[in-house]
């Protein structure tokens, strides 16, 4: 593999994450690691086609971030605050000593505060009053916003929405404010917080949710032969990223290297991928020309595969193309369900850890894979396994056609 024709290399120098199998990094390793799967029947959704999902247990956000935060911000913001403090602390940053001009916040997510909008919604309806921090609350700035906020980060302060490629993207286009000297520290990933019963019947109404309500742990299943849709899920990601030199000066250990970005768009249908998975194609193609390195150089994929009929056969017959068997590939979303804004920031977390572990996850729930999907692909099912991961790709895809892929390289 060549060196990167980038002049400046990007460091991943922390990194967190809270989701359904976890809060913390740590946590959520451990659980995607194992194959434990974390979707369960959700009261709230009682009467719904999908009446499961993947959500957070035991977690207080007033006890954590103050009942004054907690209650003037919506839950995906709470998330993002939640991973950033934990990115900040492992990269050992303290807002308290950083120029805030040079620090930038790059959130991408899907929906924002739908769930704010949509429980006020409800009270506009019923005529009661609605609350005062209704709007700031479910502006899909706002989780961009607050962490500026808490942490004095005033420089760039953006949110990003390529549906489910979104926290991917942020991440992929906050390397570029790093290498055009515009800041010396970004904090970048996504953050969801989607389970409500608005979006679950929407969803539902699209035939994108699985309704295995008879084994919820076991809905979603990425490139099984049975699967049948995806299951909602809430969580957030937060990457540190630095210029590799800046990190060193710091004496702060890179967790691996941000070497490569690519996106792009499908133009082929509002919710449906290229069956081919040309547009994926088209963004893998960049993330390694960026990276200089070749589709024979790449180690592992983290799929995107959310365990939806289409999606997870238009990116196999990409994988199928470009790698034949060549790579390993895992899928989160069997363990994680699907975050939609904030899966491709979880994910490209957990390629991180993978680089850093030299470790894959297996894909949960993959019991006998699609025979559209084909044998010759090597999915990672059953157990994790150790190997050599130089180079891995992390790929997120959108509705609208979106696509955004990651490359990681070793420290």
């Amino acid at each position: 593999m060549s060196a990167p024709p980038c002049s400046t290399d990007i460091a991943v120098t922390g990194l967190g994450v809270v989701s359904a199998a976890g809060v913390g990094a740590e946590a959520t390793w451990k659980s995607v690691v194992s194959g434990q799967p974390s979707a369960r029947l959700l009261p709230e959704l009682s009467g719904l086609p999908a009446d499961f999902a993947c959500v957070i247990d035991e977690l207080d956000i007033a006890a954590g971030l103050g009942a004054n935060l907690a209650r003037r911000t919506d839950r995906f913001t709470q998330l993002a605050l939640i991973a950033g403090a934990e990115a900040l602390s492992a990269a050992r940053l303290d807002p308290a000593d950083w120029d805030g001009a040079r620090v930038g916040v790059l959130i991408g997510t899907a929906f924002g505060g739908v769930s704010t909008l949509a429980g006020q919604a409800v009270r506009a309806h019923e005529g009661s009053p609605v609350s005062p921090v209704t709007v700031p609350a479910a502006l899909a700035n706002m989780a961009a916003g607050v962490l500026s906020l808490e942490w004095n980060a005033r420089g760039p302060s953006l949110a990003v929405a390529t549906a489910c490629a979104s926290g991917a993207t942020a991440i992929g286009l906050a390397a570029s404010l790093l290498r055009d000297d515009s800041c010396d520290v970004v904090l970048a990933g996504g953050a969801e917080a989607p389970v409500n019963r608005l979006l679950a019947a929407a969803f539902a109404r699209m035939d994108a949710l699985s309704v295995n309500r008879a084994r919820p742990t076991a809905a979603s299943r990425p490139f099984d032969a049975e699967r049948d849709g995806f299951v909602l899920a809430e969580g957030a990601a937060i990457l540190v990223l630095e210029r590799a030199a800046d990190a060193a000066a710091r004496r702060v250990p890179a967790l691996a290297r941000l070497a490569g970005f690519g996106a792009s768009a499908d133009a082929h249908h509002l919710t449906s991928p290229d069956p081919e998975g040309r547009g994926l194609e088209r963004a893998v193609t960049q993330a390694l020309r960026s990276a200089g390195a070749e589709p024979g150089d790449v180690d592992h994929v983290n799929a995107h595969a959310t365990s939806t009929p289409k999606g997870d056969l238009a990116e196999a017959t990409l994988l199928k193309r470009l790698f034949g068997g060549g790579v390993s590939v895992t899928a989160p979303k069997g363990s994680l369900g699907h975050t939609l804004g904030a899966a491709g920031a979880i994910e490209a977390a957990l390629t991180v850890l993978s680089i850093g572990e030299q470790t894959v996850p297996p894909t949960a729930n993959l019991e006998e894979p699609d025979p559209l999907i084909g044998l010759d692909l090597d999915l990672v099912a059953g157990a994790a396994r150790t190997e050599r991961v130089r180079l891995a790709l992390s790929n997120s895809c959108g509705f609208g056609g979106q696509n955004a892929v990651l490359a990681f390289i070793e420290a």
